[in-house]
């Protein structure tokens, strides 16, 4: 009998393993049902049923454990699962990429953007020129402060909307779009609301929502408390998921100092709201990175409708306030 090591397992799976396989494997280790996994992809049980004695056949080692209620992955088939799963999502993004690229130049515009700039101005500018260029395919991708750079420079996005930077990508110009600054957010009913005076002292005796460190707000919050010698009291939470920073201001008395982009889409539907610090806190603004040559005619039409926006922007963001 032939020693079975990594290099035999890996040829036999790149002989014989297909994509149904990893996908009949994910599914039975999210939903524990081979019933609900010929369901979700439409092939019968006893497809299913092959299709994982096939892989584990191939692997020489079982996957699952076959119980009563269902079935249980072994600590063989933990080990796999997230491997497979990895593979899927990025054949998933191998064909958005795809599609986009042979879409490139007839009508789409490939945009990474930061959560500052979806809220704060894309939510508002896309569905507005959605509607003025109906042939036109957007896909939108939201990014981290510094990914947005790499994806430019790789040629897997057309745009990049971000805060400036210090210094553009190589062959790339900044174009600004919104100008963004630090406010104070809290919930709809929040009793400072109803303070027509603050000052920095008073509203470091309530409650904050601490930014995550290593962001600009931290930083800016951090210098504010050692300026002012206090300890502000910090929730238990740190968070860098806006949607989850949402439902803490909604639910509880908490500040959090954050750019106004960044909550302004919760503060235009009521959902939160903000106060303007003692002293202003201009932050820098949010605009589009693109290459100075090369730009597709779809891409162009974007910029030059975004940048249109500019002013009626400004003017809603000082009525947001108001």
């Amino acid at each position: 009998m032939s020693l079975i090591t990594a290099t035999v397992l890996m040829n036999r799976l790149q002989a014989k393993a297909k994509l149904r396989h990893l996908q009949v494997l994910v599914m039975l280790g999210e939903l524990h049902s081979v019933k609900k996994t010929a369901e979700s992809i439409g092939l019968s049980q006893p497809a299913v049923s092959q299709l994982l004695a096939d892989l584990e056949s191939l692997l020489d080692v079982a996957l699952f454990d076959r119980l009563a209620r269902g079935v249980q992955p072994t600590p063989a088939g933990r080990e796999l699962i997230p491997m497979a799963a990895r593979i899927l999502e990025t054949m998933a993004q191998g064909t958005e990429a795809l599609t986009a690229l042979k879409l490139q130049g007839k009508g789409s515009v490939r945009i990474a953007a930061i959560a500052g700039a979806i809220s704060g101005f894309l939510s508002q500018a896309i569905p507005a020129f959605s509607l003025a260029h109906p042939h036109i395919q957007l896909h939108v991708m939201e990014t981290g402060s510094t990914e947005w750079a790499l994806l430019l420079a790789r040629g897997d996005i057309d745009l990049a909307v971000c805060r400036e930077p210090r210094t553009p990508p190589q062959g790339c110009r900044f174009w600004p779009l919104m100008p963004d600054r630090f406010v104070i957010a809290c919930g709809p009913q929040h009793p400072l609301l109803r303070r027509k005076a603050l000052n920095w002292p008073d509203l470091f005796r309530r409650a904050w929502l601490p930014p995550p460190v290593g962001t600009s707000a931290r930083t800016v919050f951090d210098q504010l408390m050692n300026e002012h010698e206090v300890q502000a009291p910090l929730s238990s939470v740190v968070t860098r998921v806006s949607s989850l920073t949402w439902a803490m201001l909604k639910q509880q008395h908490l500040l959090t100092l954050v750019p106004f982009g960044v909550v302004r889409q919760w503060v235009d539907a009521g959902e939160l709201a903000v106060m303007e610090p003692p002293a202003p806190l201009p932050f820098t603004p949010v605009g589009l990175v693109m290459p100075q040559e090369g730009l597709s005619s779809a891409a162009q039409t974007f910029a030059d409708f975004v940048a249109s926006l500019q002013g009626p922007a400004q003017e809603q963001d000082a009525q947001a306030l108001a």
